[in-house]
């Protein structure tokens, strides 16, 4: 019992002493706590266990007492029930620790053998690892290092790893048996080999015969390189005459369709910039990628390899695992826009058709088959970029909601004239005041429209000049179209004489009829005909009328028919009194 009480009170002095060695941050001395917590249970465990061997020999030697073997297995009992709860809450506190704890390597040129997580007495994870990391380096620059003279040496609970049975090189504490769920020795023992078998690659990798080894295929890998290189510039080179040599023979340059987008002398020189451009990426990639190879043969550069290939493969892999990622929803847009395609097929041959007649509906007219497709395709287009919108990378940024906005913002401001224009023209397209090739007059303007677009009609007048109308100009203003009646039943072609009242009325009406019968694309039927409008002071006008179906011929009509009355009134001797004729007869 006097043994039981001295390791308490060395218990007790030790908990003391780590309680007040860690100042630095709470989670620093709950961790400290923890740790000599487990080695307070480890050794009461050891305790336990000494008492337990004790217990067991006085029940051997108390066979045939009922009531002192009853009490010593009661003892017994107590006993593995304290183990087992001191199992479970070991157990928790390595948890606990793990889940703060630092990894603190010991370090042999570059290379972790093995991490330090736990304290021993005063030192910390950090101190005895750098004093193994110290003594192990020792270890390697001993010239007349024995592998052999490595051992393990017990000292109560502890196990050392010795060099020569005097140097300790570290020592395996219960909390490092703990922490890693293995019995002292067994942790040592691996710890031992590890530190033999690293120290022996160490120094046979740095032997004189592999640093030869090691030059000699760092200067192969430089001349390997050389040689890609000038193979790199070699091709590249080729490849140059070669565009140069198309290109020469090309006689337009580079077309989309019927459009000249590139003309063949800067088509050349634009090709020989990408030559160039793309020999200079392969040449500094393959010299980029040669570097980890050629850092790999050096233990000293070996680290800088993952580095390299990580500044390369790091992004790589973000990209392809980004790829990846959005691959689902690149098959949903695809899906969209499959289902889209087609039901536009769907509705373009179905308005094709009522364009061709071939489908009729009623109240519906061929010609609005075209923009009626052009509208349904345009919402069809805006409907799929809405569903499609979320699925597109980067959708839910805020700078790309941002940019959206700001855009749309600006949409909405600087095309207000175009909407009203838009607009104007669904407009005037369903109600049908003109066709293309009809003779208009729109405000001041006369002529035959040539085109009608979303934004403006453009109209040629008989002088040949073309004038753009915007649509909203077009559907506030009055239209005049010539040509609608004239393909049904005619054009009244009009014009208005003056004669005296000594002409009689019949004889003006046949003059005047005549004459427009003789006109040329004056139709005989229906029959030209004649209004008295005026009976004025001295003379009386008269109006004839005439059929026509080319209503784009009006100027070369009206100049017939003005020359033809001109004939008749000469022909009849009757003079014309329009606006005013004077004349002074001899009597």
């Amino acid at each position: 019992m006097l043994i039981k009480k001295i390791i308490l009170i060395c218990n007790l002095a030790l908990l003391t002493h780590m309680l007040y060695a860690q100042q630095d941050t709470i989670t620093k001395e709950s961790l400290a706590i923890n740790e000599v917590m487990l080695i307070k249970d480890q050794q009461q465990k050891q305790i336990d266990s000494l008492v337990k061997i004790q217990l067991e020999k006085q029940l051997r030697n108390a066979a045939g007492n009922q009531s002192k073997t009853r009490e010593l297995e009661e003892k017994l009992r107590k006993i593995a029930v304290s183990d087992s709860l001191r199992d479970i809450q070991q157990a928790a506190e390595i948890r606990k620790l793990k889940a703060h704890a630092k990894a603190y390597p010991v370090v042999l040129n570059h290379d972790t053998l093995f991490s330090i997580y736990t304290r021993t007495g005063s030192f910390s994870a950090a101190e005895r690892a750098s004093a193994i990391t110290k003594k192990i380096n020792s270890l390697y620059d001993d010239a007349f290092y024995a592998p052999d003279s490595l051992t393990i040496r017990s000292s109560t609970d502890n196990f050392d790893i010795v060099y020569k049975n005097h140097d300790i090189i570290m020592t395996v504490s219960n909390l490092d048996g703990l922490w890693f769920g293995k019995t002292n020795a067994q942790l040592a023992n691996t710890y031992l080999q590890n530190i033999k078998q690293s120290i022996s690659r160490e120094r046979e990798s740095h032997s004189l015969i592999n640093w030869a080894k090691r030059i000699g295929l760092a200067l192969l890998i430089l001349m390997v390189l050389i040689l890609m290189v000038w193979l790199i510039n070699l091709i590249f080179k080729q490849s140059r005459k070669y565009i140069s040599l198309r290109t020469q023979k090309m006689k337009s340059g580079l077309k989309l369709g019927t459009v000249k987008v590139i003309p063949v002398q800067d088509l050349e020189i634009i090709l020989s910039k990408i030559n160039g451009t793309v020999r200079l990426l392969v040449t500094i990639l393959l010299i980029y990628l040669s570097l980890p190879l050629l850092f790999s043969v050096f233990p000293e550069t070996e680290s800088w390899t993952s580095t390299l290939l990580n500044w390369i493969l790091g992004p790589l892999k973000i990209a392809l695992n980004g790829i990846v990622a959005y691959l689902p929803n690149l098959f949903t847009i695809l899906v969209i826009y499959l289902i889209f395609k087609f039901a536009l097929k769907a509705i373009r041959y179905f308005f094709r058709e009522l364009g061709k007649g071939n489908i009729q509906m009623r109240g519906f007219h061929p010609e609005w088959s075209a923009p009626t497709f052009n509208i349904l395709r345009f919402m069809l287009y805006a409907f799929m970029l809405v569903i499609i919108f979320p699925y597109l990378p980067g959708s839910g940024s805020a700078a790309f909601q941002g940019v959206s906005v700001f855009l749309g913002i600006l949409i909405s401001l600087g095309s207000s004239s175009a909407i009203t224009n838009i607009v104007a023209g669904l407009v005037i397209t369903y109600m049908r005041p003109f066709r293309t090739g009809d003779r208009v007059k729109i405000g001041e303007v006369t002529g035959d429209v040539i085109e009608k677009t979303m934004l403006v009609t453009r109209i040629r007048t008989i002088k040949n000049e073309d004038v753009t109308v915007p649509n909203s100009m077009v559907l506030s203003s009055s239209t005049v179209n010539y040509s609608i009646q004239a393909r049904n039943i005619g054009l009244i072609i009009h014009y208005e004489v003056t004669l005296g009242y000594d002409v009689p009325w019949q004889q003006a009406y046949q003059m005047l009829i005549e004459a427009a019968l003789k006109t040329d694309f004056i139709l005989p039927d229906p029959k030209p005909f004649v209004l008295q409008t005026k009976l004025n002071d001295y003379y009386v006008s008269y109006q004839i009328n005439a059929y026509t179906h080319e209503a784009g011929k009006q100027a070369s009509i009206y100049s017939s028919l003005l020359e033809n009355i001109q004939n008749e009134l000469a022909a009849t001797g009757i003079e014309l009194l329009s606006p005013a004729y004077h004349v002074v007869r001899k009597e």
